[in-house]
């Protein structure tokens, strides 16, 4: 079987394991349909929408398709949303959140993969994205407010910096706990002044690094 015809059986499978563990909907599953994630998996990997994390370049990886898909709908998007991305990596998840929502504000520390971001995402016809080379450590005032976040690494405490820069009862997805200890993912929604805390599912993530990197 060709690469090309491969792809879509193993589109149809994964399809078919978002809806038999019910994870997401209608919405999700068309923009898993509409963004061919063979674009943005290493070379090598055979099965596109494996459940495995894949390594990029830089050290970083990228999370395996069913986790991808759980992060997005774990963040109850709607089609107005503006959405704050710490960490685009591949940008994969970059593209589901844009295919989903009206706006995406993506920041990565690593020049190596925001450039092959950009470009993936332009190939797959995403237009409503902004990409910025930083660490995202202090998230994006300047675009603020916004109606969902989601950090792709782990923070020791809740991470109250982003507080001010989400709407009310906007939704904020992260990790929380030791670098080197058990984590969490949560869910933190905007109530009042105050984050609620829901814990979704133990997870392994990388500490937010701080900076640019000088020479990736």
């Amino acid at each position: 079987m060709n690469p090309e015809g491969r792809d879509r059986e193993d589109l149809a499978a994964f399809l078919l394991a978002l809806r038999s563990q019910r994870i997401g909907g209608p919405t999700l599953h068309q923009a898993v349909a509409s963004v061919p994630r063979r674009l943005f998996v290493p070379d090598g990997v055979e099965d596109a929408y494996e459940d495995r994390a894949a390594p990029l370049a830089c050290g970083e990886t990228m999370p395996g398709a069913i986790a991808a898909a759980r992060l997005v709908a774990a963040l109850e998007l709607e089609p107005e949303h503006r959405v704050l991305e710490i960490g685009t990596g591949s940008g994969y998840v970059t593209a589901l959140l844009a295919r989903m929502t009206a706006h995406v504000s993506s920041f990565d520390r690593f020049r190596g993969l925001v450039e092959p971001a950009g470009a993936r995402l332009k190939q797959v016809g995403v237009t409503n994205v902004s990409l910025f080379l930083e660490d995202g450590r202090d998230g994006f005032p300047g675009g603020a407010p916004f109606d969902r976040a989601i950090v792709h690494a782990a923070f020791p405490s809740v991470p109250r910096q982003f507080l001010e820069q989400l709407g009310m009862q906007a939704v904020l997805i992260c990790a929380i706990g030791p670098g080197d200890g058990e984590q969490s993912l949560v869910r933190l929604r905007k109530v009042g002044s105050r984050f609620e805390r829901e814990d979704l599912w133990p997870v392994r993530y990388q500490p937010l690094a701080f900076g640019t990197a000088e020479v990736l």
